[in-house]
């Protein structure tokens, strides 16, 4: 269904942009024969530099290197001394069951590192809720500086996208829903605590309050800056090496970044279609590259993190973690 969902958006841009692409090869008087989007797009990535998109994928390695280091943190108040090597490769894993199925792979990460640690779900699925919350703040923290040092760009990129009043409402709606279920849960945990539900989630709340009792505040705090900051790099280097983008800089890179993040929060596989749509309407819109060079870049990062690196290391991982875990 959600593959269905990104595909169909991503092959709607598609179309769009082809329409677009071939009209503009007649003003330019280039023959139709000559004009085909799909090929511009393979030679767009067939001819970027190479070395960018090594480093964009170095950052992406640094990031999670960050993240697992982070992760440890929040379960050694657990008890749990985790091998590295498990943390890693279970967030890698994640990343891979997102392509799949978005928002399952907070489970399989948690679900395959208690299998391997040997200990409660709960506890493992509670750190992941922390750390997401953390993300959360992190892309806040993001958006506030794109304000700061892009707001022209961001109002100019904002005025291009459609407003829809209904979409606040449904906001509004979710957040009610929201408060109203975890008032319901905090009810069932006062009147009912030894419920075997109420249980699991005393067990999940006791994950979740890892975070007061990390040992190194300023080394989680390190990580939690160097694993944005990497993502932004990922962004930022990815510009100069694809030649219509070579040209903008940091600020640039700081405003397509937030942008492609909002892109991947939406539930499509790693994005697809989503990332696109508005990575390529940034582009287009706020820095006044034509369509079908948006186009291209957006699919160029794509394919490099959510698609290359994503796929790589997350079929390493179903390889390594039984060989690491053998023993076990």
């Amino acid at each position: 269904m959600f593959f269905g969902l990104g595909s169909s958006i991503l092959y709607l841009i598609f179309r769009a942009q082809n329409k677009a692409y071939i009209e503009q090869c007649k003003v330019d008087g280039t023959p139709l024969a000559d004009c085909s989007l799909l090929d511009k797009l393979v030679t767009d990535f067939t001819s970027a530099n190479f070395f960018w998109l090594f480093m964009v994928i170095l950052a992406y390695i640094i990031s999670n290197i960050s993240r697992t280091a982070r992760w440890q943190m929040l379960l050694r108040p657990l008890g749990l001394n985790i091998n590295p090597l498990n943390g890693f490769f279970t967030i890698m894993l994640g990343y891979f069951a997102n392509l799949g199925f978005p928002r399952i792979g907070e489970f399989v990460r948690a679900g395959t590192l208690a299998r391997y640690e040997k200990t409660e779900f709960e506890k493992v699925m509670g750190t992941v809720v922390v750390d997401r919350v953390i993300d959360a703040f992190s892309l806040l923290i993001a958006i506030l500086l794109a304000f700061v040092f892009s707001f022209k760009e961001l109002s100019a990129f904002l005025d291009s996208m459609p407003m829809s009043f209904s979409g606040t409402k449904l906001l509004l709606l979710l957040a009610v829903i929201g408060l109203a279920g975890v008032g319901f849960v905090f009810y069932l945990v006062k009147n009912y605590p030894d419920n075997f539900l109420v249980k699991k989630i005393l067990g999940f709340l006791e994950g979740v309050k890892a975070i007061k009792d990390i040992d190194r505040p300023f080394w989680f705090l390190f990580h939690s800056v160097l694993i944005w900051f990497m993502y932004f790099v990922m962004i930022w280097v990815g510009l100069y090496a694809f030649g219509p983008t070579v040209h903008l800089g940091a600020t640039a890179g700081l405003l397509l970044f937030v942008v492609g993040s909002l892109g991947i929060v939406i539930p499509t596989p790693g994005g697809m279609g989503t990332y696109h749509a508005l990575v390529g309407a940034c582009l287009t819109f706020v820095y006044s590259l034509t369509a079908a060079d948006s186009f291209s870049f957006a699919n160029i990062i794509f394919f490099t993190i959510q698609i290359g690196a994503n796929v790589l290391f997350g079929a390493l991982a179903l390889i390594v973690l039984p060989i690491l875990n053998r023993a076990k």
